[in-house]
Formats: C-alpha cells, sequence, structure tokens
C-alpha cells in the first residue's frame, strides 16, 4: 500500500506499507526517513531533534549527496553536501509489485536554482523498492551539451544498539582518507572498522559488500553496492554532536553511518548524454546470516 500525506512541518510524504515491511519517503530531498522489516528494530536512524522544514536537511533516514560531498573546494558557494537533500523531487511514479515489494521514483532535473551553483546539466532520478531487503537506485544522467564532474554519495544512516560495540567488516586493507586528522590518507589493516572516537573517513577504490556487526541487537547489516567506489563511515561522537542543534547529546551511540558514495578521487565525469546508476542494497538478519 502507498499512500501520500503531509508529514511533520508540512513536508509531503509517502507512507508505504507491505506484507514485509514499513517505509516512509519524502518528496523534499527523496529523503527516505524509515525502512523497517517486519519483526526487527528500525533499521534507519532519525535523529528525535531532526528538523522537519521546507528547505532544512533532515538528520537521519538516506539523505542524497549531489553534486559534491561534504563542504565545496576552492571557496564556492553552496551548501555542505550539495543541493539534492534539500530540493523539491517530483514523483515520477509508484507501483506495487508482485512479489511484496513497493517501487517508488522520484525525479530531479537541473534548473535556474542549482545552474547558480553548478554548471552540468542534469537529469537525477532516485529508485527505491521497499520489501524485506531495501534497494536504492540513483541515476545521472547528462542532458546537456558539454561533460561535468559530481560527487555523490546515499548517506545512509544506521540505527545499532551501542556504536561503541559495533563492528564493520569489509573495508580491510585498504585506504581511506581521515577527514578528523587533516585529510591524511591511511592503510585500514586488516581489523574490522569499530569506533572509539569521533569518525569521518572516506575509504577509496573499494566496492565491497559492508557487514556490520550489532550485538547489543543481535543482528547483522549488510550493505551490498554497485557503481560506488567509496564507502564513508560516519559517527560525529560526543564533542561534534554537543555542537549539533538538529541532535540529542547521547544520538551519537546510536547510529553510524555507512554510505555508498563517488567522492573525491572517485568523482564521476559524465560526457554529453551520459548516464550512470549508483546502487545499494540493505538486508538485516541474525548474525552469520546476512554475508
Amino acid at each position: 500500500m502507498i499512500s501520500f500525506e503531509p508529514g511533520p512541518g508540512g513536508l509531503l510524504r509517502s507512507e508505504i506499507s507491505t506484507s514485509t515491511a514499513e517505509a516512509e519517503l519524502y518528496l523534499q530531498g527523496a529523503h527516505l526517513a524509515r525502512w523497517r522489516p517486519g519483526g526487527q528494530q528500525p533499521v534507519l536512524y532519525v535523529s528525535p531533534k531532526s528538523l522537519f522544514s521546507p528547505g532544512k536537511a533532515i538528520r537521519g533516514g538516506v539523505p542524497i549527496i549531489f553534486p559534491w560531498f561534504g563542504n565545496r573546494e576552492g571557496g564556492k558557494p553552496g551548501p555542505a553536501h550539495g543541493f539534492a537533500r534539500t530540493a523539491q523531487w517530483t514523483l515520477e511514479s509508484s507501483r506495487e509489485l508482485d512479489d511484496s515489494k513497493v517501487e517508488v521514483m522520484l525525479g530531479l532535473r537541473s534548473d535556474d536554482a542549482s545552474r547558480k551553483l553548478f554548471e552540468g546539466e542534469f537529469e537525477l532520478r532516485f529508485r527505491v523498492t521497499i520489501g524485506r531487503e531495501l534497494e536504492m537506485e540513483l541515476e545521472t544522467s547528462n542532458v546537456g551539451k558539454e561533460p561535468f564532474t559530481f560527487e555523490e554519495a546515499l548517506h545512509t544512516y544506521l540505527a545499532v544498539g551501542d556504536v561503541r560495540k559495533v563492528s564493520i567488516q569489509g573495508l580491510e586493507n585498504t585506504v581511506y582518507i581521515d577527514k578528523t586528522d587533516a585529510f591524511l590518507r591511511k592503510p585500514q589493516k586488516g581489523d574490522a572498522v569499530r569506533i572509539g572516537k569521533e569518525t569521518d573517513s572516506v575509504y577509496l577504490n573499494t566496492r565491497a559488500v559492508c557487514v556490520v556487526s550489532d550485538p547489543v541487537w543481535g543482528r547483522e547489516i549488510t550493505v551490498e553496492k554497485s557503481g560506488s567506489d567509496s564507502t564513508v563511515i560516519w559517527n560525529p561522537w560526543v564533542e561534534k554532536t554537543r555542537g549539533m542543534a538538529d541532535m540529542a547529546p547521547d544520538s551519537w551511540q546510536g547510529m553510524i553511518c555507512v554510505e555508498t558514495a563517488n567522492a573525491g578521487e572517485n568523482a564521476v565525469t559524465l560526457g554529453p548524454g551520459g548516464r550512470h546508476w549508483m546502487r545499494a542494497r540493505v538486508r538485516v538478519g541474525k548474525p552469520g546470516s546476512t554475508g
């Protein structure tokens, strides 16, 4: 079942319910704010202090990052993480599939407002499929006459029992940029990633599947991806959270971001008429059952 109604702050949202899951998708930012398979704790984290206001980013869920990641380089104007996550997207289609899934597709196209910040003539489509698994696809098309280069991410906030006890497997023996330490490049040795401080790490040149082990809630969350050469791991920890008006003081304990991305040296260049697809699939299960 799919229904559309005003949500908090008057933002239009789609409420989705199937025999296997429920979800909530906002047209502002094409922002997926909830996905919960039957019998599970919430899989996506949303801050209890998140703003739901026109033009303001929702804190949590799956923000769509485009056309740059983080702050713009060279002092150029524009909001952090680009403008797609606060833009008003258009509903292109919604349908119930035969296998207890619901598919919704939203679109965003370059306009006068975007051209003030980004020269590329683009068309985005975000396809999300809700069921026992979560499938997301971000398609970028160059509809102009000149090439453009962009960064992108599905900035997925995962809900966990206690981030201090979580481990993330799949990024062993890769190189990452540590944004908390002067953007130094560091090796991730053969150990799983664990969170013990503020973490903002951009893992480069990796298409690996990541498995988040959460012993407190007794489950594993698997993030499988394609068309993505970067994976970002983020948690604001104690001090940074205190400075964030849309986060409660202890919010950092219950979330970890595992982001499907193309950032930095993995940015994508599209020629006229070119298309690029970035996909992520998220599934949850008992330990050892989701790999």
